[in-house]
């Protein structure tokens, strides 16, 4: 999840105003709700917001089996994969509980944040439980062990804090965390950000970034950020779902939703599916 306050469309949850934030392009990972806002992405007018969370057009995962086209799938049999789904749709009603801050290894940040959301507003919340079961379902079909930080009961949250614990304590081979991006809407693209700070990890999430970063271009079609990072690879000293982990993990920021083309394609279930796939193949490469 990276970091910018992207969309900030105004909400009234819990009688609190809450700004929408989320995995933006230069800020902290858990941007507090009702915090800052960048110039360069104005939120729409109030009575154009479109309402936070909403649910993703057919969202239950495809049928499609594990022997997809291209998909590989060896060395995932017996393996623990932690799959960390961005967000949750229903943090904008929980503003004081996210908002708490915790120790996120690098300095306090808020517990988590809502995500960004497409102009229209489909939800990173949506998009990122939607891939995450589709990949869940494709793993657990391979024969990997799966657990996931969020499951459908989850009232909010959790705080990166616990969303690091549970892939430690699960004794994951890897973790994956799956966002979606709220960057300039002239740029497009994905990228894989993975810990910049000195770890026992860090050259095996390296490994492991470089693989989802591989065959994800190759999976989806979507071409490597055009506005961070160089060559699709991020690394971050800011974020503490990565500082925490003390098993390899990457975060995937899937593509940009306030870009108009990405977002399209995000929206679309044969690419959500396609993007499930891909990750499939890259932590088969990996654990291979």
């Amino acid at each position: 999840m990276r970091t910018r306050v992207h969309n900030a469309a105004v909400f009234v949850a819990a009688g609190a105003l809450a700004v929408l934030a989320g995995c933006g392009t230069s800020t902290p990972e858990a941007t507090p709700v009702a915090a800052r806002v960048s110039p360069s992405e104005a939120a729409p007018s109030p009575s154009a917001a479109p309402t936070p969370a909403a649910p993703s057009p057919s969202a239950t995962p495809s049928p499609s089996g594990p022997k997809a086209p291209g998909m590989v799938t060896t060395g995932l049999a017996g393996r623990t994969i932690v799959i960390d789904p961005g967000h949750n749709r229903n943090n904008y009603q929980h503003v004081s509980e996210i908002n708490k801050q915790v120790d996120a290894g690098n300095g306090m940040k808020a517990c988590d944040t809502t995500g960004t959301q497409t102009n229209d507003g489909y939800s990173e919340a949506a998009f990122t439980w939607d891939v995450s079961t589709r990949l869940a379902t494709l793993l657990r079909a391979a024969g990997a062990k799966v657990v996931m930080t969020v499951d459908a009961d989850t009232p909010w949250g959790p705080c990166i804090t616990d969303r690091a614990r549970i892939g430690n304590q699960a004794g994951a081979d890897v973790v994956i965390s799956v966002h979606a991006d709220g960057g300039p809407a002239g740029g497009s693209g994905f990228h894989v950000m993975e810990p910049g700070l000195a770890s026992p990890t860090k050259a095996d999430s390296h490994r492991l970034a470089i693989a989802v970063r591989d065959a994800y271009r190759a999976g989806t079609g979507l071409r490597t950020a055009s506005y961070i990072g160089q060559d699709g690879l991020n690394p971050r000293t800011d974020m503490g779902g990565l500082n925490l982990s003390t098993v390899p993990k990457v975060m995937l920021e899937a593509g940009n939703m306030r870009n108009a083309t990405d977002a399209g394609l995000m929206k679309s279930p044969d690419f959500r599916q396609k993007a499930a796939q891909s990750l499939v193949t890259a932590l088969s490469r990996y654990l291979s």
